[in-house]
């Protein structure tokens, strides 16, 4: 059975944020970065799956040169070999751009599984991992709490190996509601995050990363879209503002006015 865990590296969380110059992004000067924590989720529940089925676990990422540190990582945890689209304009792409890059990156490997994180700590608009699968023509499930394979399985040696397999998931809904869905295989899911606690990379997990294949594809081989469907215009920090309303009339009639402001304006009650 043969996983691919889309992984992203992002800015450590509590990093102090500036904006750029140009005004359309942050600072990237100076900033540590560190695994998308989503992500990290999604590669603890492939390993979790490839304990269990056999097969192989590939992390997938597309970043500059600085996110091999994010690749060793995931391949100290467990990761069987990477593929590293090397490129510098992730800014400039909009989800489609980005995700295209990765279908064209991984259209031969005819995996299995599909696995990402459900959104991204720094954008966060849990697109990328659905319109992946779309550009794949696969299906796809979103917000995953459990994943169980059923079937028969084959040899384990990645393609071909999950002949004959569905999967049952559990997806989160709202107010504590859950749906089960079963789905054949292949396909993507979204994992949402805390479904399992985290593995440490072991210090035999670290050296044996250093021996570990890392395929490395220039981005500017692998196509987008023609021009973005989306575009980032301005980044800036919320702005503060004060505004003073008077109420008239009885007392009786201006509390009326503001309890029908804080309801259907500021909506706090």
């Amino acid at each position: 059975m043969k996983i691919i865990v889309a992984i992203k590296q992002v800015p450590v969380r509590d990093s102090s944020l500036h904006i750029n110059a140009g005004g359309r992004w942050i600072d990237e000067d100076d900033l540590s970065y560190e695994i998308n924590e989503p992500d990290a989720y999604a590669l603890e529940e492939a390993l979790q799956l490839k304990e269990k089925h056999g097969g192989e676990v590939v992390a997938l990422l597309a970043g500059p040169e600085r996110a091999s540190q994010t690749i060793r990582e995931a391949l100290a945890k467990g990761a069987d070999r990477a593929i590293h689209i090397e490129c510098e304009d992730l800014a400039s792409l909009d989800t489609l751009g980005v995700a295209s890059r990765l279908a064209a990156a991984i259209k031969d490997e005819k995996a299995d599984l599909i696995l990402t994180g459900l959104q991204s700590d720094d954008l966060g608009l849990g697109q990328t991992g659905v319109v992946l699968a779309e550009l794949l023509g696969i299906p796809h499930a979103t917000i995953i709490m459990q994943v169980e394979v059923e079937g028969g399985m084959g040899s384990g040696s990645g393609e071909g190996s999950a002949s004959g397999l569905s999967m049952r998931v559990k997806r989160e809904l709202e107010d504590g509601w859950f749906q089960h869905v079963e789905m054949p295989l292949p396909a993507l899911l979204t994992i949402q995050s805390g479904i399992s606690k985290l593995r440490y990379a072991t210090l035999m997990g670290i050296k044996k990363a250093k021996t570990k294949e890392v395929r490395r594809v220039s981005g500017s081989d692998l196509p987008v879209a023609a021009a973005p469907t989306v575009t980032l215009e301005r980044v800036y920090l919320p702005e503060k503002k004060k505004e003073t309303q008077l109420l008239e009339g009885s007392p009786n009639e201006a509390a009326a006015k503001l309890v029908e402001k804080l309801k259907f304006e500021v909506r706090v009650i």
